[in-house]
């Protein structure tokens, strides 16, 4: 049963051959069967068997909404009514929302049940999940290696075929890259596409919440329910109502694709590199055709990254005191010691780090030095991207440069773990669509992916060209070994 895409689910539900109270109590089972990936930080299977019985009551009336009644888990950075948002991090530790962020809100109203919520960098800041204050996810393909992040716990529970899908959260990849790691299909959509209201931020305009799930067939079924204009949400983009399943009926015969020469330079992989060339001949076999493209100020994006996030995170993070919400120290003398207390005990070294270097980038004096300049230099990456979808269709390239990494081994650098994000952090200064989809395995055995970019707003497009790509071949019906 764990090994059938959602699609098949929903139809199992719908024609009655199982119910979602048998459903969720199977994949409760399978969660605690894998405690030792450290994938959840919160279940409670009384709240998701409620909600599953609830979803039972609305199919014995007729209900065939598309979800109704399928378990997804989701990233612990969605608020959730009832149960813990913590973010990954001590100062969230305690924090109950008393409200359902919009893509939580969106699915219970079409009777997806609530399997938990996964474990992940501490605030979104991270790419290897070792951030967190519940303590690192396992990789399960490689207990040993990390499974990316920051959207770690959503891609290992997938992989490990311990959710049937789940949400997570892109900022500078935190989608694409994990489900490279893991071997699984992870996609962000286009900036504006899905609601962030009630989606804890960590960099306001660069965030994307969006599907994690082992197809793309699945990604569009999510993302129908998901996506769409909501008003509570001033990044949210209103425009016509798109079915992104329907969109993936085109065949890809003379698509041009577009093969940045920075994405397979000096840093790559060769094995990653050989594996995405091979991917990318499927591709030329199917009718598309390769155009090698131009990028120039690619090598740039982690630079530039590394001022804008921070200094959207110092902000944003800047509520966290103690004082209406959340972990508070128990130890304190006055207003400003305990707002000093709670903010060092609260927070993990990497999120200090960030909101240090975020704060120094907007502080007088240097605001127009590094803040400014970075904006202008996102300006052009962006415009690089207009110029080569000029004469291409789609952008293809590795997810990561390489695979799946030790536990541990990046710890103390934060500048190669930072680098780890160099193809896929581009994506979201532009604002794209981008998706990462497995195309084979490396010779240890741990999985590789293929990065799919669109243009703004052409997520159809790539997600079609995903699903043709999984269409024929198996790479992403492939399971961890040991299951």
């Amino acid at each position: 049963m764990h090994n059938k895409p959602i699609s098949e689910l929903a139809n199992d539900l719908v024609a009655k051959t199982v119910s979602s109270v048998e459903l969720t109590q199977y994949f409760l089972s399978r969660i605690e069967q894998h405690e030792n990936l450290n994938a959840f930080i919160t279940v409670d299977p009384e709240f998701s068997l409620a909600q599953a019985r609830e979803a039972d009551r609305r199919i014995q009336q007729g209900d065939k909404s598309a979800l109704i009644g399928v378990p997804i888990a989701h990233k612990d950075i969605f608020c959730t009514k009832g149960l813990l948002t913590t973010c990954g991090s001590r100062i969230l530790s305690n924090f109950v929302s008393p409200y359902d962020a919009t893509v939580i809100d969106r699915l219970n109203q079409n009777g997806a049940v609530i399997l938990g919520k996964t474990n992940m960098d501490e605030f979104a800041m991270g790419s290897s999940n070792e951030t967190s204050y519940f303590g690192p996810v396992k990789n399960p393909w490689d207990n040993a290696t990390v499974p990316g992040g920051s959207s770690g716990g959503s891609a290992a529970a997938v992989a490990a075929r311990i959710a049937p899908a789940a949400t997570g959260t892109d900022t500078g990849g935190s989608i694409r890259q994990p489900a490279a790691f893991c071997g699984v299909t992870g996609f962000k959509p286009s900036y504006g596409q899905v609601s962030r209201y009630g989606m804890v931020a960590f960099a306001s305009s660069l965030d994307q919440g969006g599907p994690i799930t082992r197809s793309a067939e699945d990604a569009a079924l999510l993302l129908n329910v998901v996506a769409g204009f909501d008003a509570r949400d001033s990044t949210s983009v209103q425009r016509q109502t798109t079915d992104f399943v329907a969109g993936l009926g085109e065949d890809v015969q003379g698509l041009r694709i577009g093969l940045p020469t920075q994405f397979f330079g000096h840093g790559l992989d060769s094995e990653v590199e050989r594996t995405v060339r091979e991917a990318l001949q499927e591709y030329e076999k199917l009718g598309a055709t390769l155009i090698d493209i131009d990028l120039p100020n690619s090598d740039l994006c982690v630079p530039c990254y590394y001022v804008l996030a921070p200094s959207e995170a110092s902000s944003n993070l800047a509520r966290y005191d103690g004082v209406r919400y959340g972990y508070r120290a128990p130890d304190y003398s006055n207003l400003i010691d305990m707002y000093m207390k709670t903010r060092a005990e609260g927070f993990g070294e990497e999120v200090k780090r960030r909101i240090m270097i975020g704060t120094y980038a907007l502080s007088a004096g240097y605001y127009d030095a590094y803040y400014v300049k970075a904006q202008q230099l996102r300006r052009l990456i962006a415009q690089d991207f207009e110029q080569a979808f000029a004469q291409c269709d789609v952008i293809m390239g590795p997810t990561t440069p390489t695979t799946a990494f030790a536990i541990g081994s990046k710890t103390d650098d934060p500048i190669a773990m930072y680098l780890n994000d160099i193809y896929t952090i581009s994506v979201n200064l532009a604002g794209l669509p981008g998706i990462s989809i497995p195309v084979g395995l490396d010779s240890t055995g741990k999985p590789i992916g293929l990065q799919i970019i669109g243009q703004y707003f052409g997520d159809t497009h790539v997600l079609n060209a995903a699903h043709r790509f999984q269409m024929t071949t198996d790479w992403h019906q492939l399971e961890p070994p040991g299951d």
